[in-house]
Order: structure tokens, then C-alpha cells, then sequence
């Protein structure tokens, strides 16, 4: 894993969110259709290369530069990570910590 890409925060509202975090200095990055007939909604501070994601669910995407490296790795010591789904905008893979939180891994 190379590194923190983004942060997904559950939202109740999107725009009441949005607008909150564009007061707080944040620009949007990606606001586009998504699945199951959501908007990705993608924010973050100039220059930085990390950002946040307001959705209805929560996740951290771990940006990774070999993804079945990394798969291999974890099954290796018993984490179980899902199948691999590719998209134009890069290849993900998610797993969960023990409580439950989402991780995903990107490669571009």
C-alpha cells in the first residue's frame, strides 16, 4: 500500500454537506452519477493530495501500485479481501476490519 487516498465520511445530506465543507475551505473534486443511483461526491483542501468522499456509507480507499501484491499479501495472513472490480477510473478491491469498517484498495 502506498498511501491515504480517500477518506469517505456517510452523510446523511449531500448538499447540506457539501455546502458545510465548501465553507470550511474544501473544493470539489468529483461530483458525478455513481452506483445503485448515487452521486460521488469528492472533496478536498488545495494541494493536498488526500481527500474525503461524502456518501451514505463509509470507507477509507488505500491507494496501492500492485494490487494482487497486496491481495497476496493479506490472504497470506488470513484477511480476506473481495474480488477485484475494475472501472474506468481504476481497479478496487475492499476488505473490512474487525469491526466492520471499509477498506479499499485502488489502483489506478
Amino acid at each position: 500500500m502506498k498511501a491515504l487516498e480517500i477518506i469517505i465520511i456517510p452523510v446523511a445530506d449531500q448538499q447540506k454537506a457539501k455546502d458545510f465543507y465548501l465553507q470550511l475551505g474544501f473544493e470539489v473534486i468529483v461530483e458525478a452519477p455513481a452506483d445503485h443511483g448515487q452521486t460521488w461526491l469528492q472533496l478536498g483542501l488545495p494541494g493536498q493530495p488526500t481527500s474525503i468522499a461524502l456518501m451514505k456509507f463509509h470507507g477509507i480507499i488505500i491507494e496501492t501500485e500492485n494490487m494482487e501484491k497486496d491481495i497476496a499479501h493479506f490472504t497470506a495472513k488470513g484477511i480476506t479481501v473481495g474480488n477485484i472490480d475494475t472501472q474506468p477510473w481504476g481497479r478496487f478491491a475492499w476488505l473490512k476490519d474487525p469491526d466492520g469498517n471499509g477498506l479499499c484498495l485502488h489502483q489506478q
